[in-house]
């Protein structure tokens, strides 16, 4: 299905481009110490996937080295203008040697993919043997999770939010092996890449 803001919501995220990152609080990334923990290598160059304006990115820059992708020229325009590489893509097709990141993150936009199946296999097949496809969002199931999906929703999104439980078995499914590390209105899963 495709909302009226076109697939993943894209001219939304385009329009809010200048003001989103005003609106939106700093991104935490406590999360990321145990997410990268489960990868059976070490973790040094992050795809931040779906990563619009770079506040991932951002606060994981001084330890990491990532880089975002992301569909929305203008959300990539602000993150170019905090220094961070980007690259314009589709989820379900980056534009990515196999291989190249030891991790990549999905963080508050798992559920404006539009195929997210693709998008997983497409992350699987970016991060190297051993890395880690690391998903964080919110969770329906939740009283708050539920008043954001209802918000979105109010905003003509087309969002498809799943629990937690279904982001582990998107994980499984694409073959990986996948651990929930946290629930709540906000969850983490982490899905490592088999080794060679």
């Amino acid at each position: 299905m495709t909302g009226w803001l076109g697939r993943g919501d894209v001219r939304f995220f385009d329009r809010v481009a200048r003001l989103y990152d005003v609106a939106m609080p700093p991104s935490r990334t406590d999360w990321a110490t145990e997410a990268f923990a489960f990868a059976e290598r070490p973790v040094e160059r992050v795809l931040d996937l779906a990563g619009g304006t770079g506040r991932v990115a951002a606060a994981l820059a001084p330890e990491y080295d990532p880089v975002v992708a992301d569909v929305s020229a203008g959300m990539l325009d602000r993150a170019r203008g905090r220094g961070l590489p980007a690259v314009r893509a589709d989820a379900g097709r980056l534009p990515l040697r196999g291989d190249a990141v030891d991790a990549a993150v999905v963080v508050d936009a798992y559920h404006h993919l539009p195929d997210r199946e693709a998008a997983v296999r497409e992350a699987s097949r970016v991060v190297a043997p051993g890395g880690v496809v690391v998903i964080r969002d919110f969770d329906p199931t939740t009283l708050p999770g539920r008043g954001i999906m209802l918000g979105e929703a109010l905003f003509g999104m087309d969002s498809q939010f799943v629990a937690v439980d279904a982001a582990a078995r998107d994980l499984t499914r694409a073959g990986l092996q996948s651990r929930v590390l946290d629930r709540g209105t906000v969850y983490t899963v982490a899905g490592r890449v088999p080794g060679e």
